[in-house]
């Protein structure tokens, strides 16, 4: 399944998910209770949370994107990696690409294309938590002047 078709799913079932949860909340109001209709208030900031967090989520994946094709456009292409027999990245060539990656975003640190192929760099390595923040920052720094 690609990245797209993924993201779309998800955010569809998060929808339906806070859709659903909208229901019961309106549900816990109509019992006249202190304790359901603060219950309700509840559910309804966990929907809002939720949506504030998905739509987070799916920004921050469309402006990765731009920032990809641009930098494809640009004439860059990543170079292949030998992967593992399940399909990853190997682990010492995935440490190798990261050494390098950091020393160029410790070279060039207001420079967005180092922080992005840092953020592959630290996907290859399975660390995605801070791929994401390495892409939060190559995406802030492609937006600042």
């Amino acid at each position: 399944m690609k990245a797209r078709t993924s993201a779309a799913v998800v955010v569809l079932a998060t929808a339906l998910l806070g859709g659903y949860m909208v229901v019961r909340a309106v549900d816990l109001f109509r019992t006249g209770s202190l304790k359901g209709s603060l219950l309700g208030v509840g559910v309804l900031l966990l929907v809002v949370l939720g949506g504030v967090l998905v739509l987070g989520e799916v920004r921050l994946g469309a402006a990765s994107e731009r920032l990809g094709r641009q930098l494809f456009a640009e004439g860059f292409v990543e170079q292949e990696l030998p992967l593992t027999a399940s399909g990853r990245v190997e682990r010492d060539a995935a440490d190798a690409l990261f050494a390098v990656r950091k020393a160029e975003v410790e070279a060039r640190p207001d420079d967005w294309r180092a922080w992005f192929l840092l953020a592959t760099a630290y996907d290859a390595a399975r660390d995605p938590q801070r791929g994401r923040r390495a892409m939060r920052k190559a995406v802030a720094l492609e937006k600042s002047p």
